[in-house]
């Protein structure tokens, strides 16, 4: 299986699968001198591992990260930093009635088509469990950035799940780490909770639809065509396992503005250009203005579910499938984490990018000189 690799010159190459012995990150390129620890990797796979909630599937993982390679004395060399993630619950058993049948609305399928091989137990590659690697992975990128950008933070929040929606005129950012759905709107984590607990309770599952918001981020990231910042933010985004589409800024919702109302007005201000919205996601051109970068990605519902559903068998045999075992019924709440680390590979990647073509400095100041 190729293609396990992305980034230009931040470079992340996972490997490992869902039930195998563990999984990790391969990083390549994080620069050096920069503080790294184990410890400060490890807060961020605490917010995407199992078993945090009812409203997450009950696998019972650590996610204890470890660093291999790549880190002396508690520094980046400027080699590859090697992160391995051991599994310690799985139970494939849960998957021997599904050996030989594939789950609609799954990968299952098509890696059969593919490769004439698949590791039915829990998806192999293709299980949300490989995200922990990516997790671990944009810690070392947040730890990258925390010394090149110090003012850029990153922050992921869910804005819907199913029917479900947050009421923006209640948002507030300080409520995401409150409630097990990574909100920003504290009205609404009972309705949520009783929507998601039906859903859980009927064995079947939900989408949902996270939002990614990226603060101080400098302009001038990202080039022209190829190279563009809302380009590879939308590869990494649909990477994702499950992912089924991404916007930037207003996305679709652009089709149905006009041309006064999407431009988003520019003034002087004291420290730069002022803009009257943000309708661009932050991005123009591909190229980073200095607003917040905003991203949205919707993923679909769970694929493993207790509803019988039909399909078809590798022998060519119609066929119901029941899946049993654990699964989230809305992965979308573990996939916060997720998108959090792949923006900040991509940001961090773009600013050695930057800095390779022009530069620290940008040459593009506005205003006078003094």
């Amino acid at each position: 299986m190729s293609l396990n690799t992305f980034g230009h010159l931040f470079r992340v190459t996972t490997w490992g699968e869902s039930h195998g012995p563990g999984l990790g990150a391969t990083v390549d390129g994080c620069p050096p001198g920069i503080p790294i620890e184990a410890e400060a990797l490890q807060i961020w796979l605490d917010k995407r591992k199992p078993g945090t909630s009812r409203f997450t599937t009950q696998r019972r993982e650590a996610d204890q990260v470890e660093i291999l390679s790549g880190v002396f004395e508690g520094v980046s060399t400027g080699t590859p930093i090697q992160l391995m993630i051991r599994n310690t619950d799985q139970r494939s058993k849960d998957y021997g009635e599904i050996a030989e049948k594939f789950r609609p609305g799954h990968a299952d399928i098509t890696y059969w088509q593919k490769y004439g091989i698949r590791d039915y137990r829990g998806g192999g590659r293709s299980s949300a469990r490989e995200t922990a690697a990516r997790v671990a992975a944009g810690g070392v990128a947040r730890e990258a950035l925390a010394k090149l950008a110090p003012e850029l933070s990153i922050t992921g929040y869910m804005v819907q799940m199913g029917t479900q929606t947050i009421d923006r005129s209640r948002f507030d950012l300080a409520e995401v780490k409150n409630n097990a759905f990574w909100i920003p709107d504290a009205g609404a984590v009972d309705d949520w909770s009783t929507y998601l607990d039906s859903i859980r309770k009927s064995g079947s599952s939900v989408g949902g639809m996270i939002e990614l918001r990226a603060s101080g981020v400098p302009a001038g990231l990202g080039a022209p065509i190829y190279g563009k910042l809302d380009t590879e933010l939308a590869a990494a985004m649909m990477s994702i396992n499950a992912v089924k589409g991404v916007e930037i800024g207003e996305g679709m919702a652009a089709a149905m503005l006009t041309g006064e109302a999407n431009a988003d007005e520019i003034s002087m201000g004291d420290d730069g250009p002022c803009y009257s919205s943000n309708h661009s996601g932050g991005i123009l051109g591909g190229i980073s203005t200095g607003q917040d970068v905003v991203v949205r990605f919707a993923v679909k519902p769970t694929s493993s579910i207790l509803t019988p559903r039909k399909t078809i068998s590798k022998s060519g045999e119609n066929t119901e499938i029941v899946t049993k075992g654990r699964h989230d019924p809305c992965v979308g709440i573990r996939a916060v984490p997720v998108g959090e680390a792949m923006m900040a590979c991509v940001l961090l990647d773009h600013i050695l990018m930057h800095r390779g073509q022009v530069g620290e400095g940008l040459p593009g100041k506005i205003g006078p000189t003094i």
